[in-house]
């Protein structure tokens, strides 16, 4: 199976890809929703949402495929009281056919951080 390792350019210098297309999968990696596109930090759970959705958007934009392509999310919370914040964002990016989801709380690697998102994706390839 071939393997297609995808780089976002804000990311060209981390020990892991944005994301990597294996057959028809898309496996998306965590990402966060502390500091947005300017470098300015996001706050709140709902606004944090948001931007890891936003950034997952992105990276699904540049491996070909969208939030209509995703088939499992698993979302990674600080906190269980951000469950609520979380779910009320989360809903308008998947208001029709929702992805499979898991949600664990645990402690995220940096302070600021409220949440982290990575899913997979299915584009069934053309040939």
């Amino acid at each position: 199976m071939v393997k297609e390792f995808i780089n976002l350019p804000s990311t060209q210098t981390r020990p892991y890809s944005s994301a990597v297309r294996a057959g028809d999968y898309i496996f998306v990696s965590g990402h966060l929703g502390s500091v947005d596109s300017e470098g300015k930090e996001v706050q709140g759970i709902v606004a944090q949402t948001k931007q890891c959705l936003d950034n997952v958007k992105q990276t699904l934009a540049a491996a070909g495929a969208s939030l209509d392509d995703v088939v499992k999310v698993t979302v990674f919370l600080h906190s269980e009281k951000d469950f609520a914040g979380m779910n009320e964002a989360y809903q308008s990016y998947f208001p029709e056919e929702k992805p499979a989801r898991s949600t664990v709380v645990s402690g995220l690697v940096l302070p600021n951080m409220l949440i982290e998102i990575e899913c997979i994706a299915f584009v069934p390839s053309c040939s």
